[in-house]
């Protein structure tokens, strides 16, 4: 029974470890920037978008073990028991394997921008440059607090332009990058992610305060920050509002609001628990919903309008 226990237990630690929901961080931007180029041309390139998507994956799972990696260096993850590091206890491995992980995604939006624009491996090694100066030494962004604006340029303009321009099947962007459009179409998806990783980091305020890891949270405090989750919301759903009030994306887009109800439980988690860390370890979580939500209420509205 005790060694039922024990592997029970380690495969809980696992599924914590490889954090599986937090993929979709990877994949929302290509099926908006998709499900976008549908609307506007009614075709996109097919296999790059599952290229695109698998690539993103493996680059995520590289970011993922050398977050753990570099986290393990500072020991803020010493008690973090589902920490890969902590699992394996083996970092050459570990290293080796996020970097070849690293190698066959670049490899393949490399073979992607060699049929559309060079742009596109440039802006996806933009991404990861931005990836490891958040966590990775000398650097360590992260832990003076930039990490959210990080990830917004890089899950924002950096992320949909790269994917706006492989799945234009008229590679009308072959010698531009089409800011412009990222910025109206990914700024609200992007701002949601970023409310993941700012949500991350609730329930270990004091652990990240004792490993010198500044976070936004730890210099504002637990209540501050719980009072600026409506504000967050509030501005992902009013500029995708102003998007569709222009006519940049079509009115079925107001499906993103299918995700209002995940947001109405964050907040009310975090007004209600924001003293309390232990009840606050689900935010993140319930923050990958919403984004999740958000960008499928997103997709679900420009493939719709396709049908009116």
């Amino acid at each position: 029974m005790k060694i039922l226990m024990i592997k029970k237990d380690r495969k809980n630690l696992w599924v914590q470890a490889i954090k599986w929901p937090l993929y979709s961080v990877a994949i929302i931007p290509i099926i908006i920037s998709g499900a976008f180029n549908l609307y506007l041309h009614n075709n996109i390139s097919i296999f790059n978008f599952f290229s695109f998507i698998f690539a993103s994956i493996l680059i995520l799972f590289w970011e993922n073990l050398t977050n753990d990696l570099f986290d393990s260096e500072t020991g803020i993850d010493k008690f973090k028991f589902h920490s890969v590091v902590n699992l394996v206890k083996n970092k050459k491995i570990i290293s080796l394997t996020a970097y070849l992980s690293l190698i066959i995604g670049l490899f393949i939006v490399y073979l992607i921008s060699i049929s559309t624009s060079i742009n596109v491996f440039i802006l996806v090694v933009c991404c990861c440059i931005l990836g490891y100066l958040y966590q990775g030494p000398p650097f360590r962004l992260g832990y003076f607090g930039f990490g959210e604006p990080l990830c917004w340029i890089a899950f924002g303009p950096l992320a949909h332009s790269a994917a706006l321009i492989a799945l234009d099947p008229n590679n009308d962007y072959y010698s531009q990058i089409p800011w412009k459009e990222a910025l109206m179409l990914g700024s609200g998806p992007s701002l949601a992610i970023t409310l993941v990783l700012f949500c991350s980091h609730f329930h270990q305020i004091k652990e990240d305060k004792s490993h010198g890891k500044n976070s936004p949270l730890v210099i504002l405090g637990a209540k501050r920050s719980a009072s600026l989750i409506p504000w967050i919301i509030g501005t992902i759903y009013t500029f995708q509002f102003f998007t569709i009030l222009i006519g940049f994306i079509p009115p079925t887009c107001l499906l993103y609001f299918i995700s209002l109800p995940y947001s109405i439980k964050l907040i009310k988690i975090l007004n209600k628990f924001h003293d309390n860390p232990a009840s606050l370890k689900r935010c993140k979580f319930i923050a990958i919903k919403i984004q999740t939500m958000n960008g499928i209420g997103l997709t679900l509205g420009l493939l719709s309008s396709l049908l009116s």
